[in-house]
């Protein structure tokens, strides 16, 4: 496998206009102890990126859009040759906005969207509204021929509502929905208790397999659930089919489950490189170092890619090569990144004594 940066998630303001349960972030409007950094930071931090790769930057947050020069960033990465994204909770998405995106080059926009109707996902936003927000977005995403994708995040809480939620993705024309299972980091300690269990856990994989298979318009893909990518070998062999997965033009297009520090990774609003959106140890800081050293020499990447480090179950898995666990789970349960993914129930033929 070669380990080359595909895909980076740029934290550009730590401030946001909700208080969402599971933010990895912690995200509030003020923001204080992390302010966001200057324009002129940005556009070296994009020399930066693209003096060694071009890889997919997606603009992040907190909630980018209060930024008022997020446009000015895109359209300079955009002139450097970098495909860049927008990730945006929905809510403040207007006419202007839409053109705006679209004259900054940005290629494609993804939406947070928790529940099927506005009880549940309010709930899970601590925001009335946020619902209609999300999906008046929607809607002017499509009259201005935008493409986006719809991300949607559970917990027990909401975790009924994963088929409504894929149904409503759908009607509302969105090109992928990406079915994230939550990592507790940031805010999401907070709601522990109600991390899906593991059997209910492989359960949605199982769903998400059987509705992968008749899917044919909408992209979809488990996120934070790498052994989905073990699910779909097992079910395919034991049903006997060839199962062919369709890759947004966006992704990584790595075929495994965990790539966080392989292919992916994370640049927080205060300069730290972290493996993934969710694994809060740094790498190192590209205000003190090229992104190219971090990438290329940093210990806890480089441990991250060494397969052979990983412990417990994941250790001794013969999928790990496929799955590899999810590294932030096992730092965020164990305090361990090359621990064994702790919302995992299978039992590797090495340890299966019977």
């Amino acid at each position: 496998m070669e380990f080359a940066p595909k895909w980076i998630a740029w934290e550009i303001t730590r401030r946001c206009n909700l208080r969402c349960v599971h933010c990895r972030s912690s995200s509030e409007l003020e923001a204080k102890d992390h302010p966001d950094f200057s324009l002129e930071e940005a556009f070296r931090v994009l020399d930066d990126i693209s003096d060694y790769a071009k890889p997919v930057v997606v603009l992040s947050g907190g909630e980018p859009l209060v930024r008022k020069d997020v446009f000015e960033i895109a359209r300079y990465g955009t002139d450097k040759g970098l495909r860049i994204c927008l990730a945006t909770n929905g809510t403040l998405v207007t006419d202007e906005i839409c053109l705006k995106i679209k004259d900054s080059g940005i290629r494609i926009v993804s939406l947070s969207l928790d529940g099927s109707e506005a009880s549940v996902h309010d709930d899970f936003r601590n925001q009335k509204g946020a619902f209609a927000g999300t999906i008046n977005a929607a809607r002017l995403f499509k009259e201005h021929g935008i493409e986006f994708i719809v991300n949607s995040s559970f917990t027990k809480r909401n975790q009924e509502e994963i088929p409504k939620i894929y149904r409503l993705a759908k009607e509302l024309g969105a090109t992928a929905w990406y079915m994230f299972m939550i990592v507790p980091t940031g805010r999401g300690e907070e709601i522990m208790k109600e991390l899906i269990s593991k059997e209910e856990y492989e359960k949605i994989l199982d769903w998400h397999y059987d509705m992968e298979k008749e899917e044919d318009t909408m992209l979809v893909r488990p996120t934070c659930a790498p052994h989905y990518y073990r699910v779909v070998l097992q079910r395919s062999k034991e049903e006997g089919e060839k199962f062919k997965r369709r890759t947004l033009k966006f992704s990584t297009g790595g075929a495994k489950g965990c790539l966080a520090g392989q292919l992916i990774c994370l640049i927080d609003v205060d300069g730290n490189v972290l493996p993934c959106s969710y694994f809060p140890k740094p790498a190192g800081n590209i205000k003190e170092k090229s992104f190219k050293d971090i990438w290329e020499n940093s210990e806890l990447f480089k441990d991250l890619r060494d397969f052979k480090k990983y412990k417990g179950k994941c250790g001794a898995c013969e999928f790990v090569n496929v799955c590899g666990g999810c590294r932030a789970r096992a730092y965020s349960v164990y305090g361990d990144y090359l621990a064994e993914e702790p919302f995992c129930s299978f039992v590797p033929r090495k340890l299966n004594k019977n």
